[in-house]
């Protein structure tokens, strides 16, 4: 998790910075460090100023710093992290920041977003347009209908209904029930048909903020299913971890002689059609002696066992309810993936708005470092890597045009105001509200750092 998450970000940070330093250079300004990390104790510019290695090449030195944490471009005249107001006291010279026209300065401060939306655009582009489109098509999901789980039936959706708009208008897929349109609009709704009855059910404005839960689940199709793979002897510590129980209790499939491919027809003598009905079944069952009734090639056969206290058996399930793909022509994944990487900026004005009006907990929200690093996963995936890469990409274009000091936005903010004025801030004014910057990205830093630390621990 954490080597995917450090070279995800690496390559942002770098081609963030890049955005900086070539612009700078097209407006013939001095870039005198380009880093990946910082080469000093993040944010005090003074303190333990070493790099892991550093080239000096023309004007500019390139390194790797040794503190892991973003990186940066230092361009001669700019007040920034690293240069305040007493190295700026003297006249400018022409190739500093701080002597060319605003335009062209705005136009620096506004390249690493660019470089960081341009990223983004590509990398989903590109995804769309070799992976195409795999998804549970409205008829197929509505032909058994949906298992409401916890939080559907809190809502009121009811298992076996059959989902026949969103929002009060027709749908392509199952996971256009779970959209941003759905969890982050106002009013949302699903309009169902439970047995011969149409029923609208509302969706609560505060919905998003159960569905960040992880233990908590929502709906799902309601599907056939066999048996993938038995559980086999793993690490007790492993089996806990997966399945909640002893590891001397995981493994009554494998000793009653469950095998991969077979079908699971019946639990003490009830049929069982869906996956969701063995899951139901097994648990009713916990700690007890069961007759599990099989298919296997043709052939009825029945197992006998004691269900695991968790409610397992230790088999996993293979959906026989199968997705439709479709493929894109470039043309069409350039339109569609661009659409997909700008989402990721709605999203977050949506979900700024959902904070802002107390229907979401900032705690719930919004994530650090250690919640980032576990939506990569434990397992390497290029797709899912790059998928959040670009998901990072086009969030942190986002974030660094909010206008806040020290941000990209925050440097904007001034530069704009000197346009339509015509007077530059002061540099006071500008090394005050980089510090005030420091402060609240410093503050927000240790929020999302604390909050993943207790989401993962309580």
């Amino acid at each position: 998790m954490a080597g995917q998450l450090i070279l995800g970000l690496s390559i942002l940070v770098t081609l963030h910075e890049f955005g900086h330093f070539i612009t700078a250079k097209w407006f013939k300004m001095r870039v005198e460090k380009f880093y990946l990390f910082f080469d000093f104790l993040f944010p005090v510019p003074t303190v333990l100023n070493f790099a892991l290695f550093k080239k000096k090449v023309g004007d500019t030195e390139y390194g790797l710093g040794w503190f892991p944490l973003g990186g940066y471009v230092s361009i001669a005249g700019m007040i920034d992290e690293t240069q305040d107001a007493e190295t700026l006291a003297k006249e400018p010279e022409s190739w500093e920041f701080r002597a060319k026209p605003a335009w062209q300065r705005l136009i620096v401060m506004l390249g690493g977003v660019i470089v960081n939306v341009i990223t983004g655009v590509v990398i989903f582009v590109c995804l769309t347009y070799s992976n195409g489109n795999n998804y549970i098509s409205k008829n197929d999901l509505n032909k058994n209908g949906i298992v409401a789980l916890e939080l559907g039936q809190q809502i009121g959706l009811k298992t076996g209904d059959k989902i026949l708009q969103v929002n009060g208008a027709d749908f392509k897929s199952a996971s256009d029930l779970r959209s941003s349109e759905v969890f982050l609009g106002d009013n949302s709704s699903y309009t169902v048909l439970r047995g011969s009855q149409e029923i609208v059910v509302k969706i609560p404005s505060n919905f998003i903020e159960k569905l960040s839960d992880k233990k908590a689940a929502f709906i799902e199709p309601m599907s056939k299913f066999r048996v993938a793979e038995v559980a086999g002897p793993h690490p007790p510590s492993l089996l806990d971890k997966l399945f909640g129980g002893k590891a001397e209790e995981m493994l009554p499939a494998l000793a009653a002689g469950l095998k991969a491919g077979d079908y699971i027809t019946s639990v003490n003598n009830q049929p069982i059609h869906f996956y969701h009905e063995a899951k139901e079944a097994l648990a009713k069952e916990a700690g007890k002696s069961i007759k599990l009734g099989i298919s296997r090639n043709g052939k009825a056969d029945t197992l006998r066992l004691v269900v695991a206290s968790s409610g397992q058996i230790g088999f996993l399930a293979e959906m026989l309810l199968k997705p439709t793909h479709e493929d894109y022509t470039f043309t069409e994944a350039a339109g569609i993936g661009t659409s997909r990487a700008f989402s990721v900026i709605t999203d977050n004005i949506r979900g700024f708005k959902k904070i802002a009006s107390g229907d979401v907990s900032a705690s719930k929200a919004l994530s650090g470092p250690i919640g980032i690093a576990q939506m990569f996963g434990g397992v390497w995936d290029w797709s899912r890597f790059w998928m959040l890469t670009g998901l990072l990409s086009m969030a942190l274009a986002f974030m660094n045009i909010l206008p806040i000091p020290a941000l990209d936005g925050g440097h904007a903010i001034f530069l704009l105001f000197e346009m339509i004025t015509g007077k530059p801030a002061s540099i006071k004014v500008l090394e005050r509200a980089q510090q005030i910057g420091m402060m609240i990205l410093l503050a927000l830093m240790a929020y999302t750092f604390g909050n993943d630390l207790f989401k993962a621990f309580f």
